[in-house]
Parts: C-alpha cells; structure tokens; sequence
C-alpha cells in the first residue's frame, strides 16, 4: 500500500512538472509545445538527485491511439488512390535514404572508433524500437551505443525540424490536408463511439501481431478502414491533439538517458553531427520530391525527415501540410524498415561484416 502511493505521487508529481513544461513552452511561442515542452521537464526532471518520475507506458498509448485516429481521418478514399501512385517514389526515396544513412554510419565509425555494424544499427532511420530490438538480438552490437545514437537522432529531430518547418523557408500557406475540415460536420457523438472501439480493436490487434508502433497503426488502419467505407468521423477538438502530444512527450522525456553511455563526449559529438547531417539530406531529398510532384515544401520536408510516424504527423497538424501524404510515406519506410531491414542486416553481417580474419 505504501509502495502504491508512493507510485502515485510521483506520477502526480510528474505530471505537475510536465504540466509547467508545456505552459511553458507555450508562452515562449516554441513550437509543438505540449510535446517538446513535457518531453524536456521530465527528462530534466528525471535526472534530478533523489526524485524518480513516473509515465505509465499506458498514458503514451493512450496518446498513441488518439494521434492515430487523427491521421487515419485524413485516409480518405482518394487520399489512399494517390498515396499507391507514389509507392515507386516511396521506395526508392526510403532506399535511397538508408544507403545515406549507412554512409554516414562509415564515417561515424571511422572518427568514433565504434564498429561498423554497431555504428550502421545506430543509424538506420526511424524504426527506433526495432533496431533497439535487433541489436539486442544479434551478436558483436553494442546496444548501449546503439541506444544511444538512435535517440540522439531523435531528439536531433524532434528538436531541429519544429523550428525550421515553422521558419520563413517554408511557405505554409499553400499547405492543405487531404480531409476537408470544413466539411466535417459529424456530430461527436455518437459517431465517435465507433471510431473509439474499432481503435481500441485495431490497436491491440497490431500489439498481438507484433506490428511496429501498434498503438499508433492500429488505429490509423481501422480508422482509415471505416473511412474509405463511407463513415465519417468527427475531427478531434484541438485540446485532445494537445493532451495526446502530452501524453507522447512525456513518455519520451522519461526515456531519454544519456547518462548510461561510456566516452559521452566523442560518441555525442559524432551523434550530432551525423544528426544534423540527415536532417540536411531530408531536405535536400524532399525539394526532390517538390519539383517532380505537386505538394508543398512542408508535406516533402515531413514525408522524408527520418524521425518518429508520430512526432512528424503532429507537426504536420501545426503546419497544415498533407497529414495523409506525410503519413503514407512515415509509415511506408517503418514498415520497410521492421520487415526488410532486419533481415537484411543479419544477412550482411553475417556473411561480410562480423567476419574476423583468421
């Protein structure tokens, strides 16, 4: 009983700190407050001496499925029509941007001293699990640097790409979601109810599948289901799209932790520069993708940024870019990346890398 109240206010205690981290953020006018804001309180917080914070995995869910719901409302029938005239373009970009990556991954391990194989695992793209995942599975990868590496990517991302998506560079203006929401006019209730039990559905029918982020493609999938199937879902109020990046910063913030890594300061400072260094090569892929298609410079720029399906579908709601073409292609390289990239790395190492000369 002690121990369960205990619990309980530090979850509260938590929840305080994340609370005065998103005000924060939003009276300072940074971008996507409620996630960057709780992700950077509780991450300070929770290396602060003699307090523990608490997110229950289940709250990060529970965002998950929210943010899910959102984008699998933007799936409308023609929106998936145009999505699977561009799954050539989805291929080679997300190939071509892995063979980037696995070329910076070189020069980490050149200027680091980190093994090739650990360096390549830390760089693959999105995926942040899975490849968590896989080093822990295959042999002769350090996971710590490995864990490390993907997450200072991520927060690289998460960090840099608000500001220069919210910057002069790009016009938003032009930008538009593929769902009319002017023309969404379903009453929240009760069409809400359906979408509510075919997420929940969806959602832990991914988890029984093992699908990557299930929380969150559980929902866009059944959501998008019963949107192509003529349903209409109402869109959420701007609050709940608030409280779901909440709910997704503060989980991350709690599990950022930097200070488990050995030779910090060398190994951080290839992870920056090789962070910046694929934030710039997603930019300069996605004026690619402007002159051969017709889509704003914001909706490229969010379709290839090799960051979480999550993160960049919520700044895709900021800055009114096409929410279901950024989605298609986030989606289109996690799914790449949890059943072809695995794979193919066991097979490389196996027969090239991890061989030792006799």
């Amino acid at each position: 009983m002690i121990n369960l109240t205990k619990k309980i206010n530090r979850f509260y205690i938590t929840l305080f700190i994340a609370s005065l981290g998103g005000i924060l953020f939003s009276l300072l006018g940074i971008p996507i407050p409620w996630l960057l804001g709780p992700m950077t309180a509780v991450l300070i917080s929770s290396k602060s001496r003699g307090f523990q914070a608490l997110w229950p995995r289940q709250i990060r869910d529970a965002g998950l499925v929210l943010l899910g719901y959102s984008i699998g409302l933007s799936l409308t029938k023609a929106a998936v029509v145009q999505i699977f005239g561009k799954l050539p373009i989805m291929l080679l970009l997300t190939i071509i941007l892995i063979a980037f990556c696995a070329g910076i991954a070189f020069f980490v391990s050149k200027l680091s001293g980190i093994d090739y194989p650990t360096a390549l695992t830390g760089s693959i793209p999105g995926g942040l699990s899975q490849m968590i995942i896989f080093a822990e599975e295959a042999k002769g990868i350090d996971l710590t640097v490995v864990t490390f590496l993907q997450v200072t990517r991520v927060i690289i991302i998460i960090f840099s790409v608000p500001f220069l998506i919210s910057s002069p560079l790009f016009d938003h203006l032009s930008g538009k979601t593929t769902l009319d929401l002017a023309e969404n006019t379903g009453l929240f209730f009760p069409n809400i109810l359906l979408f509510v039990v075919i997420c929940v559905i969806f959602a832990f029918i991914g988890k029984k599948l093992n699908f990557p982020t299930p929380f969150l493609l559980g929902p866009i999938v059944g959501t998008a289901i019963l949107t192509i199937s003529g349903f209409r879902g109402p869109e959420l109020p701007t609050i709940l799209l608030d409280l779901s990046q909440f709910m997704i910063g503060s989980h991350i913030g709690l599990m950022l932790k930097p200070e488990k890594l050995e030779n910090k300061t060398k190994i951080l400072s290839v992870a920056i520069v090789s962070g910046i260094v694929m934030v710039l090569g997603s930019l300069g892929m996605s004026m690619l993708l402007v002159h051969f298609y017709d889509i704003t410079p914001s909706t490229s720029f969010l379709s290839l940024t090799p960051g979480g399906a999550d993160q960049m579908a919520i700044l895709a709601h900021e800055v009114q870019a096409d929410l279901s073409m950024v989605a298609g292609f986030q989606l289109f390289r996690l799914l790449f990346i949890f059943f072809a990239v695995p794979p193919s790395l066991r097979w490389i190492f196996k027969k090239k890398l991890l061989k030792k000369p006799s």
